[in-house]
């Protein structure tokens, strides 16, 4: 975790899924995960940070947010998915 970034606690398995389990999610990569993946695939597919790394378009984005200034803030569109 980079000094100076603000956190979420991320539920691994969607909360609406059963899940419990959290992590500590910068809130940029956080919103990030939620406006690429549904609820659905978080749960079925991603239930763990090494998942979510692996997962092609968040892998993109952890590459382009390394580069950026931990207060580095960008306002992503809300997921569109149903």
């Amino acid at each position: 975790m980079r000094a100076g970034s603000v956190v979420d606690q991320h539920h691994l398995v969607p909360k609406s899924k059963g899940g419990r389990v959290t992590v500590l999610m910068h809130r940029i990569c956080h919103r990030k995960l939620h406006a690429v993946l549904s609820e659905d695939e978080l749960a079925r597919d991603y239930a763990t940070p090494e998942r979510l790394r692996e997962q092609p378009d968040i892998a993109a984005f952890i590459r382009w947010i390394r580069r950026r200034p931990p207060e580095f803030d960008d306002r992503h569109r809300p997921p569109t998915r149903a």
